[in-house]
């Protein structure tokens, strides 16, 4: 075969660079697509720079110690992860660097019951109520994970915002993503909604019990 005979030694580095970027748009995790790209970034910057293809060159010089900063975070993401599940720790701290900003105005309706969930919050400042039972959320807590195991990922209550504040937020995917790189994680996600779950029943119960209360004491007086 004539062409690859005329195929200079760079040019072997931009081809091998090119499989390597193919192999990437097929991966499903992120850890070892990071890795790859990597590898992709350096064949392309060896290509650039004997072949001189500047272009090239420049923006994988770009790309590849990005590639490396988002590689370390993952990496530090999961090891804290794994070291708040062997912990049996229930806060999500560990989590707050990698969560996006929201800021909320009084009366916002942050999800209603019944949209498709695509994120979990947790709340910094402000105040919050489920509209459906009536309870306020904590400062400090995270809510809208349960849309995650829910039938249809969809919602289960609304959240409505009190007064102005702010929020974190944690998309699925990037939840999706820590479960498939460190199954430990889907164990400490469990335990969270799980404990969710049960402080729910546990102030459902309060409230229902201090109703009946009221309900008795009205009883009780006299016409």
């Amino acid at each position: 075969m004539d062409w690859i005979s005329s195929v200079t030694w760079p040019q072997w580095f931009g081809y091998a660079a090119v499989l390597a970027s193919i192999v990437t748009c097929a991966m499903k995790t992120m850890i070892p697509l990071r890795l790859v790209s990597m590898v992709c970034n350096s064949l392309f910057i060896t290509y650039g720079i004997f072949a001189n293809v500047y272009p090239t060159l420049i923006l994988n010089c770009i790309l590849l110690p990005l590639n490396g900063l988002r590689l370390f975070q993952m990496r530090k993401l999961i090891a804290d992860v794994e070291r708040a599940a062997a912990s049996g720790q229930s806060s999500i701290d560990w989590l707050i660097p990698y969560m996006s900003h929201r800021k909320l105005k009084k009366g916002e309706i942050v999800f209603r019951k019944g949209d498709v969930a695509d994120a979990m919050f947790y709340s910094v400042s402000g105040r919050y109520r489920l509209l459906e039972s009536g309870m306020e959320i904590p400062f400090g807590q995270v809510f809208g994970e349960l849309g995650l195991i829910s039938p249809g990922n969809v919602r289960t209550q609304t959240v409505e915002c009190l007064e102005d504040g702010q929020a974190l937020s944690a998309s699925y995917q990037m939840i999706k993503e820590l479960y498939f790189q460190n199954p430990e994680f889907g164990f400490y996600f469990l335990r969270l909604t799980s404990e969710r779950l049960f402080q729910n029943i546990s102030r459902l119960e309060e409230e229902l019990a201090h109703k009946n209360a009221q309900l008795a004491a009205l009883a009780l007086k006299p016409a």
